[in-house]
């Protein structure tokens, strides 16, 4: 039997299954990496601040208007559409194999194609929020209103990513840890496995079959029933049970 009719069959008998990814599943959509070449952290914006720099909570309180400039130029890309594997963990969740996405990435692409339950480690450029009042916006906000969007309070209205020198948010912490705990089948997908603390999450994983799809080898290799290295897109849509 081949990997991906293999595959099959695990997401078939499963229906508590978790999908956990990374950045390489939004390179299918045309958003770039973080730290590979042509990412977002290989161009040198500025010739005094390095992205990882621009980056942090403490540039945005100190330089807000280099930071909305690079956070609009090198995080926003508004083109971007899901992806097979974008939809095809949709209709996983649609069938009742699929319990949750945890995800690394700040695009939105899953719950735009579809996924109902899905666990944001590191925020999402969709929402922001005002840093003294707390009031809610969308990205738009973000987009229109320049050099620094501010509320009607005063305060600066930031989004609701996760920068450099902040934590991740705990009650997604908390769901996600549950429901990979839970999980009957986890995917590994897009992700290197080497930035943390979302790396570790994959450690509460005690279930029947554990499944890596990803270019380049990770440390969860060795313990993976299978491991995939084809375009991860490619090999969720074709994995996709028959109902």
């Amino acid at each position: 039997m081949d990997t991906i009719a293999r595959l099959r069959e695990i997401l078939a008998s499963s229906n508590r299954a978790v999908f956990f990814g990374g950045a390489g599943m939004s390179t299918e959509s045309g958003i770039p990496d973080f730290r590979s070449a042509g990412g977002i952290y290989s161009e040198t914006l500025h010739r005094e601040f390095a992205p990882e720099q621009m980056a942090s909570h403490s540039f945005l309180m100190a330089h807000p208007a280099e930071f909305f400039d690079f956070y609009r130029r090198r995080f926003v890309y508004l083109s971007a559409a899901p992806n097979a594997g974008h939809y095809a963990l949709a209709e996983l969740e649609r069938q009742g194999h699929l319990a949750a996405v945890v995800t690394q990435n700040i695009d939105g692409l899953h719950q735009a194609a579809g996924s109902k339950t899905v666990y944001e480690l590191h925020g999402s450029i969709r929402r922001a929020h005002c840093t003294d009042c707390g009031a809610h916006y969308e990205l738009d906000y973000i987009l229109h209103h320049r050099p620094v969007p501010h509320c009607s309070c005063g305060g600066i209205v930031r989004p609701d990513v996760v920068l450099y020198e902040e934590s991740l948010d705990n009650a997604t912490i908390e769901g996600a840890i549950a429901a990979i705990r839970a999980a009957d089948t986890l995917i590994i997908g897009g992700t290197s496995l080497i930035v943390y603390p979302a790396a570790g999450l994959i450690d509460y994983f005690r279930g029947a079959h554990l499944v890596l799809i990803n270019r380049s080898e990770t440390r969860a290799d060795r313990r993976a029933e299978l491991v995939i290295r084809e375009p991860i897109g490619d090999v969720l849509h074709e994995a996709l049970p028959e109902e």
